[in-house]
């Protein structure tokens, strides 16, 4: 296990009703601005903004509204917050859906107390923001575990970019299985699937020899994986709601990452993918996944095999690598199992050239079992177009 330091600031409030707790609690600490943050107006139709507006009038608050937060973020609309957060002297940033507003909300907060570009600022002169506008998360959507650390995906539309900024990390947030109720079943299952895809590239970084971290990600995985196949068959299954909501929050809260070196190898190519086509992040991981792995297990087959026998529940094959392989046939047989895409074509996507231009730009990850070329990334995509 590799040296760390560990420290989690976020506080989390989960449950049915865990809004009212949580901003009865929180919202007494900061003054009376509060930038509202949301996506499309699904929490207007749902009546989640009609709660959180009454509650936060109750408080006396000024609500200043962030609304048309998109589901890949662009960063001319983290500058756009960030202009309304200083315009409007916010004191608070109150976050409400996915890991889009999330990630949207956390460079906002960090771009609004920055006088430089924050783009600049950490890809230029390689810095690291330490301020920024104090933020509380309510989470409609789970699965990218947003909410638990400063991380932020945001597209640079402009450079044809999509990848990670750090931001600030919330103060606080609302974990409330029901309000996943609200968004479509399709969404449930993409975004635990990304919780899935974050437990893995969690698991198959360095150390490669597996340690504690690896023991408590293995019951992560397989509870994703049981729980995910229970809401799929009833989505009124809020025990399962509630396990998956929990696991994306464990997946990305750093304790499953304690000790590691991450790969995540996958989510930089889906994020140029991203970038180019504006595509489902959890879809796009699902049909790059199981290929990806299938080139990498060769460079790591004890770490694969452990996994299959671990979490897929394979039997011990003639060698490691065979166990390995057929662990991610078992992984890709679960994708296609909920009804995710396994195609990049499924997913509306065909043109070649574009392939060419993600395979170059994607960035190469330190805890991936190999350094892959431009040629490797490509044929990998090539291999999924369908």
């Amino acid at each position: 296990m590799e040296a760390f330091t560990f420290s989690y600031p976020t506080k989390n409030y989960f449950g049915q009703g865990a809004a009212h707790k949580a901003l009865a609690e929180e919202l007494p600490k900061y003054g009376k601005h509060v930038l509202l943050a949301y996506g499309g107006g699904s929490v207007k139709r749902n009546g989640i903004y009609d709660e959180l507006l009454a509650i936060l009038k109750e408080q006396g608050k000024e609500v200043t509204e962030f609304a048309g937060i998109m589901s890949n973020p662009t960063y001319r609309k983290v500058q756009e917050g960030a202009r309304l957060v200083r315009e409007h002297k916010i004191d608070l940033i109150l976050a409400v859906g996915g890991g889009s507003v999330s990630d949207c909300c956390k460079a906002v907060s960090a771009q609004a107390a920055l006088e430089e570009d924050l783009y600049d600022y950490e890809y230029a002169k390689h810095k690291v923001p330490t301020a920024g506008v104090p933020m509380g998360v309510i989470v409609t959507a789970s699965g990218t575990g947003s909410e638990q650390n400063a991380g932020a995906v945001i597209t640079y539309e402009e450079k044809n970019w999509k990848g990670p900024l750090w931001g600030t990390a919330a103060s606080f947030a609302v974990l409330d299985p029901y309000y996943t109720k609200t968004v479509p079943m399709r969404q449930v299952i993409s975004g635990a699937f990304d919780t899935l895809s974050h437990c893995l590239e969690t698991y198959l970084g360095t150390p490669r020899e597996p340690n504690l971290s690896d023991v408590m990600n293995e019951s992560v995985m397989r509870s994703v994986i049981e729980n995910i196949r229970k809401v799929k068959a009833d989505p009124e299954d809020m025990q399962a709601r509630s396990e998956l909501m929990w696991a994306s929050a464990m997946a990305e809260n750093g304790v499953l990452k304690l000790g590691k070196v991450t790969d995540f190898q996958c989510h930089m190519i889906e994020h140029q993918l991203g970038a180019y086509t504006d595509c489902n992040h959890g879809c796009g991981l699902a049909v790059i996944q199981p290929e990806l792995y299938r080139h990498l297990a060769p460079e790591a087959p004890a770490q694969f095999a452990r996994l299959a026998r671990e979490v897929f529940g394979v039997a011990e094959q003639e060698s490691e690598l065979a166990t390995a392989l057929a662990g991610v046939e078992k992984f890709a047989d679960f994708i296609e199992e909920i009804g995710l895409p396994t195609t990049l074509k499924a997913m509306g996507i065909e043109d070649k050239a574009m392939l060419h231009a993600v395979a170059v730009t994607s960035i190469r990850t330190p805890g991936c079992a190999k350094k892959l070329t431009d040629e490797e990334i490509e044929e990998i995509l090539l291999h999924v177009l369908g």
